[in-house]
């Protein structure tokens, strides 16, 4: 691991115009490629204390041996130049995009003498016309085929068209109506130019005049009693139309816009793109990357931009792949130049923006919600795949020199706001994949306040009691601990009846232990499992953490984190079951906040339920009338009875009364007579706080 004081460019060394800037190893390979607007802040700062860097960052600057930059005029050129080499030296720190250039096209070669309709890959060429990009191949030639019988270009390749000349015949699309046969001379080079163009035309979204010329022109042939004629207008209609609602209208002004969306987690991005043309959807684009270097929303969206455009065309080219719009879910930071550089590609001026209302606005949000369902497809298909889940537990096992792979697996994490509402969560993997019936949260009971490490102890302690519990079968029973009473049997008897419950023939909760018990976060939390697994005896049960910092494996009693590759998918399946932690101990987090900020007085009246409470609330309009109150006034609520009166008003009594109430708007204090009807109806809404699942 390489010191970044041993390569930092002396002071003044580096230059303060625009410029684009490579990081090499020591074995001189570039592994990031970066610009800025300004070179000197840009650099300095990737000197500064690693504790103050991204970790992604501190992990890159490390690696790196030397670093070394190119000055340029503009930050356009910058932007350019960024791109080209990003594409020729594949820095492994540099986010890329999986998928580039995999998606077919409809192509019109109008640089041939014989223009031709096609499906195409790859980049663009010049003097061919591009429509989409589509999701497969199948969906343009559905389209084509609709098409053909009205504009009968050719789809021929160059050698079946050749040798049709030479022999004087047509191929069977020329007999059936769907080629011109230019091949044979049945029209001319500027005739099969001009249907070429017009098929260009329509599928440009430019639909409207055409289709009215048809239906006037079948008119007319009606009128003339010309049926046949008229018949085959109307069929070609009837296809037009076909292949017009395949791509359903969503702009009403026929706007050409590219709309891009993003969905994000900590390790990997998902980007959609949609290709609006005409005011209809033409195509569509997906790309998903790992999130290799530290990198927000907008700078995903940039480095997009240059993957989607950048190897298409260059400034001398006119490039109408680039619409007139292009809108986005951030803007780069800063916008200027990205707008300048698609400007410059398309030849004409480019709205890079934000949608903010309209139907703009509600197509970015389905868009975006095809890339968070692109996104979680991915991580299914990568955690459904047997081979590769069966290669992660190998990877697992290997590094952590365990005697078999880790079928089951289990983490704990900690979570609380500033000290408060502190629970605990474990989830639950068995051959890769989570079993969310196993999962588990508890409450925090030993003590108050924040210490991450003493809640680890308690939990993991928690969790391990109750399996050696449950793991008699026979013998002498051991009686469930007094701090945990969620430890007593189901049947009242205070001790399990077996790891099997009789009832429903399922394994009880904490009948199995895990093969490998993971904790979020480093050694600490790694020593407090330690000694808790060391208090009950066990220790047949692996155990390690997942640092987030840096993403290292801690073991106990080590000194030096396991670091496995960027690439393994055991480092993949460890930070899935990590996350997955982190957001089961968030959500049940956030719920007791959220039950214990919205709690009303009558929530811990004992023996009084939600049904109750809602019609005590309906009877007196308001807690203040509810508080003043006497014991006959409540006995008069129907399901209201004596004791539950008696329990009511003197709980309402021995609490201090609460402030009166305010309106927020004109700052008066609500009489009683006034009490607004929003009070109970928030009050009966509220619901106990459930009881912790130990």
């Amino acid at each position: 691991m390489a010191d970044p004081s041993t390569y930092r460019p002396a002071p003044g060394a580096i230059p303060t115009s625009p410029g684009v800037y490579k990081f090499r190893d020591a074995h001189g390979r570039v592994i990031y490629v970066g610009k800025a607007k300004s070179l000197r802040p840009r650099l300095s700062s990737y000197f500064q204390d690693l504790a103050g860097l991204h970790p992604r960052t501190a992990t890159m600057v490390t690696t790196a041996a030397s670093v070394e930059w190119t000055v340029v005029a503009t930050e356009v050129e910058a932007l350019q130049l960024e791109y080209s080499w990003i594409k020729e030296f594949d820095p492994r720190f540099n986010v890329k995009y999986r998928d580039d250039k995999s998606y077919p096209e409809l192509a019109v070669t109008l640089n041939e003498e014989y223009p031709r309709v096609q499906v195409m890959r790859g980049a663009h060429k010049k003097g061919v016309r591009y429509f989409g990009p589509y999701g497969h191949a199948w969906a343009i030639r559905e389209t084509v085929d609709l098409l053909l019988r009205v504009f009968p270009v050719r789809t021929c390749s160059n050698g079946v068209f050749k040798r049709a000349r030479q022999v004087g015949r047509p191929c069977l699309l020329g007999y059936i109506g769907k080629c011109a046969a230019p091949c044979v001379g049945k029209v001319s080079p500027d005739e099969h130019r001009a249907l070429a163009e017009d098929f260009c035309d329509f599928m440009a979204g430019r639909t409207g005049n055409y289709l009215r010329r048809l239906e006037e022109q079948m008119r007319e042939a009606a009128e003339e009693m010309e049926y046949e004629k008229a018949a085959r207008l109307r069929d070609d209609i009837g296809a037009l139309k076909r292949a017009m609602e395949k791509n359903a209208i969503v702009l009403a002004d026929a706007t050409d816009a590219d709309l891009l969306a993003v969905a994000e987690d900590e390790l990997e991005a998902a980007v959609q793109i949609f290709h609006v043309r005409g005011g209809r959807v033409r195509g569509q684009r997906g790309w998903v990357t790992d999130k290799v270097e530290d990198v927000d929303t907008a700078g995903l969206v940039e480095h997009a931009l240059q993957q989607l455009y950048g190897g298409a065309g260059g400034p001398d080219e006119r490039n109408e792949s680039v619409p007139r719009e292009v809108l986005v879910p951030a803007l780069p930071e800063p916008a200027g130049p990205v707008r300048d550089w698609l400007s410059g590609l398309r030849g004409s001026q480019v709205d890079l923006r934000i949608p903010q209302r309209g139907d703009k606005k509600d197509l970015m949000a389905t868009v975006q919600r095809n890339a968070q369902q692109a996104l979680a497809l991915h991580k299914t298909k990568r955690a459904s795949d047997l081979t590769t889940r069966s290669r992660a537990l190998q990877e697992i096992a290997d590094a952590l020199e365990l005697d078999s792979v880790p079928l089951r697996i289990e983490c704990f994490d900690i979570s609380h706001l500033q000290g408060e509402d502190v629970v605990a969560s474990m989830v639950v993997f068995e051959d890769g994949l989570a079993r969310k019936s196993e999962y588990r949260r508890f409450q925090i009971k030993g003590f108050e306040g924040q210490d991450d490490v003493r809640s680890m102890h308690e939990v993991i302690g928690r969790r391990f009691r109750r399996y050696l519990q449950e793991r008699e079968q026979t013998g002498e029973w051991v009686v469930p601990e007094a701090d945990d009473p969620g430890a007593a049997a189901a049947d009242g008897t205070g001790a399990p009846a077996g790891p099997i419950d009789p009832e429903t023939g399922r394994p009880r909760r904490f009948a199995y232990p895990p093969q490998l018990l993971v904790v979020d976060g480093g050694q600490p939390q790694v020593a407090a499992a330690k000694r808790a697994l060391d208090e009950l005896g066990i220790d047949d049960v692996a155990l390690c953490g997942l640092a987030k910092r840096l993403e290292e494996v801690w073991l106990p009693g080590e000194d030096d984190p396991v670091v496995l590759p960027r690439s393994s998918e055991g480092l993949y399946l460890l930070q899935r079951v990590r996350d997955e932690a982190h957001r089961f101990a968030i959500s049940y987090q956030r719920s007791k906040r959220s039950k214990r900020l919205t709690a009303g007085e009558l929530d811990s009246v004992p023996g009084l339920g939600e049904t109750r409470r809602q019609a005590l609330l309906k009877h007196f309009g308001s807690l203040k009338r509810l508080r003043a109150a006497t014991v006959d006034e409540l006995c008069a609520v129907p399901g209201i009875g004596r004791r539950t009166a008696e329990t009511v008003a003197a709980a309402l009594s021995s609490r201090t009364p609460v402030a009166p109430a305010v309106n927020t708007a004109t700052g008066e204090i609500i009489e009683d007579g006034a009490e607004p009807a929003a009070e109970p109806v928030a009050a009966a809404s509220q619901t106990a706080p459930s009881q912790e699942t130990p």
